[in-house]
């Protein structure tokens, strides 16, 4: 099994300023760049739709989900805190108690 490569978006914004602005051919471009001419009209394409915001993250997961996990995984680190905070309590007063 093959694993996907990803690129940087810095390296899809520069293909398509290739694309768009250089005297080479699409498919010289691609084979200099080691990728798929296709992609090349694809990230012309996203960058097109939306601008700025084209390239944002990782695969294929939607930056909602990326947020969501993120805020989850804060949460959860401040809860885990917050259990051993407690153990640490009921520890200490559980020896005075003795």
């Amino acid at each position: 099994m093959t694993k996907r490569k990803s690129f940087s978006k810095e390296f899809k914004l520069e293909a398509v300023r290739l694309l768009e602005e250089s005297d080479k051919s699409p498919n010289d471009i691609a084979a200099e760049l080691g990728i798929r001419r296709n992609m090349l009209y694809k990230w012309q394409e996203q960058l097109k739709a939306h601008g700025e915001a084209a390239f944002q993250g990782p695969g294929r997961r939607p930056r909602e989900q990326e947020e969501e996990v993120a805020r989850l995984r804060r949460e959860l680190a401040e809860i885990k805190l917050e259990r051993d905070i407690l153990k640490k309590a009921a520890a200490y007063f559980a020896r005075e108690l003795k």
